[in-house]
């Protein structure tokens, strides 16, 4: 088949039968963009004509450009090259899968970076509780600690994924649904922001069942939560990097060193597997050692 017609039905098929978000589907089309480009350098048109050898020259020669991409990118890129010879093969579409013997490179482990409770409070705190975009962005920030939401999740809810105030409904990846509680500092953040401030705005744009809008009345971007959680830092004075996953690392952190399961917070969290999750008990097993080192008599 050829290439082209290869790669549109790989799609369509992670489209709709995945479920993949528009971001990760993005990604899966950029990386196979890239290597069917170069496939097509090499002379290659049709999937039979890629083989084992194709494969390791593509990913070697990714791996040796300049500047060296990063082992996360490249893994994310051989997972979209295995992820499609894997369907092909499968579909009948091409013989084998010549990508079987690719393994993806070692990445190195690095622990998720938690905010202090006092930092978090602070980032909380900071966006005017006068002023009505204020209002609005610490509902966000409030629901993001409370409820561990990926940024991506916060921005899709809907008024009505907030059921009787304590619970939630979150959409993850793959559209899995979860319920997830919140917490009475987040709800009065939220109902502040849905009485005093949300009408203004919905009648600033078209109806829009989203539960964060814009300034404009348009649903909030996960470009514009990004921007109110690093302008929310800045005006906390917090020097540590903050990211658009700060507050769920927090969240999950701060869950385990109040002495929360694991499996818990896996389900809080929306991971299919629990081993995704330990990576948070090494954050809290570094305070337990702190505090040992500092509250035993014989431990120095």
């Amino acid at each position: 088949m050829q290439l082209d017609r290869a790669l549109d039905a790989y799609l369509r098929h992670v489209t709709i039968e995945r479920g993949l978000a528009g971001h990760t589907l993005a990604a899966y089309r950029r990386d196979l963009d890239g290597y069917l480009t170069w496939l097509g350098a090499q002379g290659i048109t049709d999937t039979e004509a890629i083989t084992a050898e194709t494969v390791a020259a593509f990913v070697a020669e990714r791996a040796s450009s300049e500047p060296p991409p990063a082992a996360s990118s490249l893994a994310r890129l051989q997972s979209s090259v295995r992820g499609w010879h894997r369907f092909l093969a499968r579909e009948g579409i091409a013989d084998a899968d010549p990508s079987a013997r690719l393994r993806p490179p070692k990445q190195p482990r690095r622990l998720p970076k938690a905010l202090t409770i006092d930092q978090v409070e602070r980032l909380l705190s900071a966006p005017s509780a006068e002023d009505p975009i204020g209002v609005r962005d610490r509902a966000l920030l409030e629901l993001l600690y409370a409820t561990g939401a990926r940024v991506s999740e916060a921005v899709s809810l809907d008024v009505d994924d907030l059921a009787h105030g304590e619970l939630l409904r979150l959409r993850g990846k793959g559209s899995k649904e979860r319920i997830v509680p919140v917490g009475s500092y987040a709800r009065a953040a939220v109902d502040a922001y849905l009485t005093r401030v949300r009408p203004a705005l919905a009648a600033k744009g078209r109806a829009s069942a989203r539960l964060f809008l814009g300034a404009r009345g348009a649903p909030l971007s996960r470009q514009s939560a990004w921007l109110i959680i690093r302008a929310a830092a800045e005006g906390a004075k917090i020097t540590a990097e903050v990211s658009p996953h700060t507050l769920r690392h927090s969240f999950a952190t701060h869950l385990l060193q109040g002495g929360a399961d694991v499996r818990v917070v896996q389900e809080l969290l929306g991971h299919a597997s629990v081993a995704t999750t330990q990576i948070y008990t090494h954050v809290s097993v570094d305070t337990l050692r702190d505090v040992y080192v500092t509250a035993h008599p014989r431990a120095r």
